[in-house]
């Protein structure tokens, strides 16, 4: 039996059912809608849910929110305002039993380890976004739990102040000895913090795998873009394939290796040295993406609206079966 074992639904927003051990650094992603913070703050017993989450056999559904013991992170802190930070992480030990002065030690350790420890002695008011979530992981870890849950942790700060705590998180996770649940909207976070990727889509979980199989073969649309790859569905297998793969032209391409779309062009933006381009295609195709060079941009007058041709060749392409879902 694994450590953990969900099995959950909140009506009419997510039911999701997967399992984890000790150590699993599980990332969930999906987009706006797909119940993510739902199913996060079920586990938590924040939201009225039906089904089980067993941790090393206890039903944590059963029990009060306020008794399952767990860890959690969101993403506006919930720090308490009228105790300075100190004694916010502090509360946690002191709520299940810890003798005060062992507690305040504790905390002390804990905003050492996140590199706030000069801030100790400040309330929640007088910290940035970035302290102030420091702060609150520090006040998570603190309780020792055996389940972490963080609700997109990193949202709402400035890319430098993410970029740091990331970087931190990942260490801090990497050394924690139970399982950690993380909600994010990054690819970043998914890549690189977790060991496991679980993909929600419309409510229900649609992917489960390693970072490597969830960037390599997506399962949706928006993971797909998380990762910078077209995908495309034919039947029961699915086409991958990167944006510098795909030609635009404004005739239709020759060729029977190459797979082609007709189509307008969306969004035109800057990516690095090249112009990415989204081109809506005909009918019920698919939404694709390419990357070309500023003069062939210019060449072809690649501006909202315009009729284009956008083709592959077959061997730039990576056929996979569709995950059961």
């Amino acid at each position: 039996m694994s450590d953990l074992q969900v099995s959950l639904e909140v009506p009419g927003r997510v039911h999701a059912a997967f399992a984890a051990e000790r150590g699993d650094v599980i990332a969930v992603i999906g987009p706006n809608g797909a119940g993510k913070s739902s199913m996060v703050k079920a586990i938590a017993g924040l939201v009225p849910a039906t089904g089980s989450v067993l941790l090393d056999g206890t039903d944590l559904v059963t029990r009060p929110t306020r008794e399952r013991g767990l860890g959690v992170v969101f993403q506006d802190q919930l720090l308490f305002p009228h105790l300075d930070a100190r004694r916010n992480v502090a509360f946690g030990p002191r709520a299940r039993g810890l003798a005060k002065a062992a507690a305040l030690a504790r905390a002390d350790a804990w905003l050492e380890r996140l590199g706030v420890a000069d801030l100790a002695e400040r309330r929640p008011g007088q910290l940035s976004g970035g302290q102030a979530q420091r702060v609150a992981i520090a006040r998570a870890l603190a309780t020792e739990p055996d389940l972490l849950l963080l609700d997109e942790p990193m949202s709402g700060l400035d890319v430098g102040v993410a970029t740091a705590l990331r970087i931190e998180l990942a260490a801090h996770l990497a050394e924690f000895g139970g399982i950690s649940v993380l909600v994010t909207h990054d690819a970043i976070d998914a890549l690189t913090v977790a060991n496991r990727v679980l993909v929600l889509d419309r409510g229900a979980v649609v992917q489960d795998g390693t970072p490597d199989e969830v960037s390599q073969r997506p399962a949706t649309d928006h993971v797909a873009r998380l990762v910078g790859l077209n995908v495309v569905h034919r039947e029961r297998s699915l086409l991958a394939f990167p944006p510098s793969a795909v030609t635009l032209s404004l005739g239709e391409p020759e060729g029977s290796a190459r797979l082609r779309w007709h189509g307008e062009v969306g969004r035109v933006t800057t990516h690095g040295g090249a112009v990415r381009v989204v081109v809506r295609t005909a009918g019920t195709g698919p939404e694709l993406i390419a990357d070309v060079t500023p003069a062939a941009a210019t060449e072809l007058g690649l501006v909202p609206g315009r009729a284009v041709w956008a083709s592959t060749k077959e061997t730039s392409v990576r056929a996979y079966d569709e995950p059961r879902r």
